[in-house]
């Protein structure tokens, strides 16, 4: 389906993060925008804000008049997260609707554009927002599709007026594939989505043949360390083709020296914390440096950059209390995150509140989450949200309980931890997961502030 086709989009599973902006983009193009999700959240209701009608009920009876009947014209968009019993997507396939995945979508957008494609495992999301904040604070400009609400933006999507795309490649049921970059990123590959890939090397072998997608004259830009061929690579490392020097902590930022073959830039300032988001700034300024930018404008953008929602996002930091919110869901990602607390703030006792996400996940990475978890200084442990799983025998939160060291722990309820939190007010709490564990945000913050 050629985009300049496209009059009607009809998303099923329209509240999911990649799938809004994706909304958001077609509206902006002035197509006739509509969708289901099963829960109505703060992202919905910005949507229904914006214009976009959407139903909350599964049935072919709830769609807009204008998708009950196939056209030319229709695009249906759906996600893999959406059960294939659903009423709704089941209408669309037996009407013979154009259904296609975000990800394909993202392919027929980006087709005929120059196109940065960032993958991996961990770090995709970070590293294209900081990406696309360079090329836009820097009036070079892009249009990006991004997996999660940047701060400096409020949005998950920006439109540009040139033909340079930043796109996040999703590496979930090989959804990258679609894509033919100019410039691709790998920032990891670390075992994950083993529901989907079955083990590590499959996994591996989807990045490779990613990489392999690249435009014959592209850039392909890898994490130091990681198994492919042919990449720039780019770490905190001497070694490294990017390099990030001279790390260290000034007045709670995190500031250091970014050098190529070809650039030095010194005593560069970034609000995001963590070795990890160093690393993610790298890659970020070797792109934007090759694309020709002036290096004292890269600088400036990244101080001012101010990071993306639910990623080390500061919910509460009065000097008393510290709440800092995060979307790690891995237990590589939980590392980084837990290294980076404990380097801005070593002497606070770290209660932490988290919520395994997905039953197949816990199963698959048990032990890697328990040795983590137990390096926090206290523990609540919220159930596993299911998303998309059904539930697997004796995989449950007292499952991973067992399996964590620390002595200060718990299972509870978020209404528990709500109420915790106003009867011993931590001096430093963390809330992570990728689950519905956003909800008890607000309700922390507030009780934190009226303590």
């Amino acid at each position: 389906m050629e985009l300049s086709k496209i009059n009607r989009v009809f998303f099923v599973g329209i509240g999911g993060i990649g799938m809004s902006a994706l909304a958001r983009y077609f509206a902006k193009r002035g197509q006739v925008v509509c969708g289901y999700d099963k829960t109505r959240t703060k992202l919905t209701e910005k949507l229904e804000q914006e214009g976009i009608l959407i139903t909350y009920l599964d049935e072919a009876a709830s769609l807009p008049c204008a998708f009950l009947d196939n056209e030319d014209d229709t695009l249906v968009v759906y996600t893999p997260a959406i059960p294939k019993d659903s009423k709704i997507l089941n209408h669309f396939i037996h009407k013979g609707f154009s259904l296609k995945k975000r990800s394909e979508v993202l392919g027929i957008i980006s087709k005929g554009m120059f196109c940065i494609a960032v993958a991996g495992t961990h770090g995709k999301t970070t590293t294209s927002s900081i990406v696309a904040h360079i090329l836009k604070d820097t009036g070079y400009d892009c249009t990006a599709f991004l997996g999660g609400i940047t701060s400096n933006y409020n949005s998950n999507v920006l439109f540009g007026d040139n033909n340079v795309v930043v796109v996040e490649a999703d590496e979930y049921d090989r959804s990258f594939l679609t894509l033919h970059p100019d410039v691709a990123v790998v920032t990891s590959m670390d075992a994950d989505h083993l529901d989907i890939y079955g083990d590590k090397s499959h996994l591996e072998e989807s990045f490779r043949l990613f990489a392999a997608q690249l435009k014959d004259d592209g850039k392909l830009y890898t994490h130091a360390g990681l198994p492919l061929a042919n990449g720039i690579s780019y770490a905190a490392s001497a070694t490294a083709s990017a390099r990030a020097e001279n790390l260290r902590v000034e007045g709670a930022k995190f500031v250091f020296d970014y050098a190529d073959d070809a650039h030095s830039i010194k005593d560069i300032s970034l609000m995001l914390p963590g070795k990890h988001n160093v690393e993610n700034t790298t890659v970020a300024i070797a792109i934007a440096l090759a694309l020709g930018i002036d290096a004292d404008k890269v600088k400036k953008a990244v101080a001012n950059f101010k990071g993306v929602k639910r990623r080390f996002e500061y919910i509460v930091n009065n000097g008393s209390q510290i709440y800092i919110d995060d979307y790690a869901h891995h237990p590589e990602e939980l590392k980084a995150c837990f290294d980076a607390v404990r380097q801005l703030y070593p002497d606070k006792k770290l209660t932490v509140v988290f919520q395994p996400h997905l039953f197949t996940r816990t199963r698959d990475f048990a032990d890697e989450f328990a040795k983590v978890l137990s390096t926090a200084d206290e523990l609540l442990l919220l159930e596993i949200y299911p998303a998309r799983e059904l539930p697997l025998e004796g995989i449950n939160s007292q499952f991973l309980l067992d399996k964590i060291t620390l002595s200060d722990k718990r299972i509870c309820g978020k209404d528990f931890v709500v109420q915790y939190v106003k009867d011993t007010k931590p001096e430093l709490i963390l809330t992570v997961g990728a689950g519905d564990i956003d909800t008890i945000i607000e309700p922390i913050k507030n009780t934190l502030n009226n303590a």
